[in-house]
């Protein structure tokens, strides 16, 4: 179980990273597209950012109750 929350976090921690990426990139190329996609895509990552904390959290709190 406790390869399973390492793999969910390293994959919530890369949704967070490339979600931030296509964030600022959008930020960058301005525009329509800014407007239209910047404030969705920081939503999603603040939101994908709150997923991997929860999983953090139980993935800590599995390991203290496992004796790992």
């Amino acid at each position: 179980m406790d390869n399973v929350f390492t793999i969910l976090i390293l994959v919530a921690i890369a949704a967070v990273a490339v979600t931030l990426g296509f964030g600022i990139y959008s930020l960058f190329r301005g525009g329509a597209y800014a407007k239209s996609n910047s404030n969705r895509l920081m939503r999603l990552r603040v939101l994908l950012q709150a997923v991997a904390v929860v999983l953090l959290m139980v993935g800590l709190w599995w390991k203290s109750t496992q004796g790992a």
